[in-house]
């Protein structure tokens, strides 16, 4: 009865040591997973952001409809341009009208608002020197009356972006390095109670690499299980992200998906294999009176 009971406290101490690493590799691979997304993705959302900066050119009453074209035309030639809306002084009337709750043309008895060329920039071009260059070949026109946009959001779009950025780079770097030493950790743990294991085996005449392999083969095996945790957890917040911010279209980045989980599965993998290789070996060299 008391060898049934000791094997079975052994065999649950096992499975609670996998479960342990299972769950610490996994946690771990996650978290890298996210940050990782969020790197090779931050190009992606700073260009999300820049090309939302609009530059509206007002033009006079004078402007004719053949000089509004043409305007037209040329800026959608200019390899700066993401998009342009046009919109007549009756529609922006209309639309004020609807977002003040009253006819305000019917109070003054006039439309005091301009015809109005809203254009949208292509991300590398959201930039002061960029969109000054556009601004005065556009104000050259005699019909444009003025060309505004948000010079100062601009300017602070951009030294945010480079600051998120090397935040972003810092953190992955960081996390990496914990994410070795937790995983690290983890398996060093599991092989710790196997060390009498690992002596005794010694002991008995079998070589380093036979005591080593079963190891190395179960903490893969390990590692592998954690990855593909890991991955299906990361997939379900892919999946709540690009429903919450479907603008940013993150599932149809396939190229930086591709790269972030086969660099989990190769992380989970290759932390296990390396740090379960080191952690037996120790144990290996240690003299017998060294392991109590």
């Amino acid at each position: 009865m008391s060898k049934k009971f000791y094997r079975s406290y052994q065999k649950k101490r096992l499975v609670n040591s996998y479960f342990s690493v299972i769950v610490s590799i996994s946690v771990v691979l996650f978290f890298q997973g996210i940050i990782g997304l969020f790197l090779l993705n931050s190009k992606n959302v700073a260009s999300h952001f820049k090309e939302q900066i609009v530059m509206t050119v007002y033009l006079k009453d004078s402007a004719k409809d053949i000089e509004i074209t043409q305007l037209k035309k040329k800026i959608k030639l200019n390899p700066a341009t993401k998009k342009v809306l046009y919109t007549s002084k009756e529609e922006a009337a209309g639309q004020y009208s609807r977002d003040i709750g009253e006819d305000f043309i019917e109070f003054l008895g006039y439309n005091p608002l301009l015809n109005a060329i809203d254009i949208f920039f292509n991300a590398e071009f959201v930039n002061t020197s960029s969109l000054s260059i556009t601004k005065s070949e556009i104000e050259i026109a005699d019909f444009v009356d003025e060309v505004v946009y948000d010079r100062p959001l601009v300017t602070l779009l951009n030294q945010n972006i480079k600051r998120i950025s090397f935040i972003l780079i810092l953190t992955t770097t960081l996390f990496f390095m914990i994410a070795l030493l937790l995983i690290n950790s983890s398996i060093r743990l599991s092989i710790y109670s196997k060390r009498f294991i690992i002596k005794t085996m010694q002991l008995v005449g079998a070589t380093k690499s036979f005591i080593r392999r079963p190891f190395i083969w179960r903490h893969l095996w390990l590692g592998f299980i954690s990855s593909i945790i890991a991955l299906i957890a990361l997939s379900f917040s892919l999946w709540e992200l690009n429903k919450r911010f479907p603008e940013l279209e993150m599932l149809k980045k396939t190229n930086e998906l591709i790269f972030v989980f086969l660099g989990i599965l190769f992380l989970g993998l290759g932390i296990s294999g390396v740090s379960t290789f080191f952690a037996t070996q120790r144990y290996l060299n240690l003299k017998t009176d060294a392991i109590y």
